[in-house]
């Protein structure tokens, strides 16, 4: 089994999950929707900025579009 540690750094949540390669799973327990991987903890932290980064572009993008198309 995988060793799993949750980390923060005051501003985000992370689980690490220990992975078969080597490096970590990275998720976190705030959004479930966050998923990347990394080599280390900074690494982790680093790519978890970028992929929140991006769902909350995703995310306005569909807003936007869903309420474009409730309009009509």
């Amino acid at each position: 089994m995988a060793k799993r540690y949750t980390v923060s750094d005051g501003k985000i949540v992370l689980s690490l999950e220990e992975a078969d390669e080597g490096g970590f799973v990275v998720t976190s327990p705030l959004d479930p929707e966050l998923v990347t991987e990394a080599e280390t903890v900074g690494e982790a932290f680093d790519n978890a900025r970028d992929a929140l980064k991006a769902l909350t572009r995703s995310r306005a993008r569909l807003l936007r579009k869903t309420a474009s198309v409730e309009s009509k």
